[in-house]
């Protein structure tokens, strides 16, 4: 079997990542099951994360194949797996435990709880540190100094967004739309809007190193930006049970200017199953990724920082799907 190179689909994604949406990877054959997975955009660490799932998928399990489109806004593919319409998407804790509420941006969808049972969990790994950048010769040395800003924090009614939002807002006190003003844009166009110089902070969760970053320290410096103060009860109760503070090391990257650490926040993401989808495909979809994990290149940031335990954990509403629980039992992690 081939091996799974990182770099190989973070160029391919980055050359595509000013499209509204394209396709990772394509079905084997027009005999094989074919099940489609939609992510955030191809450019994205989540979504290269998503992609290598589902070619190690492919590559190994005979008569499956899983189509991969990159783009839009992972809520809305979470309501679309509900309906059945896709089979996969990508989820975290919070997003799901608001989608079974009905609250914030699902408030006005009356049918979110009932198609939240149609929702399942394949596997959780990590976002990725939320990374909040700007120009190394920019005023701006905290979070606490972006008010009258223009800060690009993910797209409007995002996940992304809504983090970024939170955390700064339990730092520094700013609210958005009051004290510094947040762009309207995809994630393709405000990464062009803070390389243009049109937005002052540029906030991206990844595991380092982040191709957004390592393309703009090729030929920019920047430095990464924190609170004053990450502590306290509205920080707190901002992480609840699903966030945890994260460091953002220095010298990550040629360009960076930073000669501490920074600290930030991260959280869980996860593949998301129709629930509908019967056992015995789960089960050899998840068994055929673990079991072949060590086809995915050493390169790879985000495969370094799996593990079966985080994979398998309780975050949440959202409850496994009964075929990758099997598998999680079989190999010890779960009870």
């Amino acid at each position: 079997m081939r091996k799974t190179s990182l770099a190989a689909l973070a160029a391919f994604t980055l050359t595509t990542g000013t499209l509204a949406t394209a396709t990772l990877t394509t079905a084997a054959s027009a005999e094989d099951m074919t099940l489609k997975m939609a992510t955030i955009a191809p450019s994205l660490g989540q979504a290269i994360t998503m992609a290598t799932f589902a070619n190690v998928v492919t590559d190994n399990l005979d008569g499956i194949a899983i189509e991969v489109s990159g783009g839009g806004a992972a809520t809305l593919h979470q309501m679309e797996v509900g309906r059945g319409n896709l089979d996969f998407s990508m989820t975290s804790p919070v997003i799901y435990n608001l989608m079974s509420a009905g609250k914030a941006m699902y408030k006005n969808e009356p049918e979110a709880p009932e198609l939240a049972k149609n929702v399942s969990l394949l596997m959780w790994f990590p976002y990725g540190a939320y990374h909040f950048a700007v120009r190394a010769d920019s005023d701006i040395q905290t979070l606490d100094d972006i008010e009258g800003a223009s800060v690009f924090l993910g797209p409007q009614g995002g996940g992304a967004y809504n983090a970024a939002r939170g955390w700064i807002e339990s730092t520094t006190g700013l609210v958005v739309g009051e004290d510094y003003e947040a762009i309207k844009a995809n994630w393709q166009t405000g990464y062009q809007a803070f390389l243009d110089g049109k937005v002052d902070v540029y906030v991206n969760g990844c595991l380092d190193p982040c191709g957004q970053f390592i393309q703009f320290t090729e030929t920019e410096e920047l430095r990464f930006i924190g609170p004053e103060d990450a502590t306290g009860e509205a920080v707190d109760k901002y992480l609840g049970k699903w966030r945890y503070r994260a460091d953002i090391g220095n010298g990550l990257y040629k360009g960076q200017m930073n000669e501490t650490p920074v600290t930030s926040f991260d959280t869980a993401v996860g593949i998301s199953v129709r629930t509908e989808l019967d056992d015995e495909t789960v089960y050899k979809i998840t068994k055929a990724f673990w079991d072949n994990i060590d086809q995915v290149t050493s390169d790879s940031p985000w495969a370094k920082a799996l593990s079966l335990e985080f994979a398998a954990s309780k975050r949440g509403l959202l409850d496994l799907h009964p075929g990758a629980a099997r598998y999680y039992k079989e190999v010890g992690v779960l009870k």
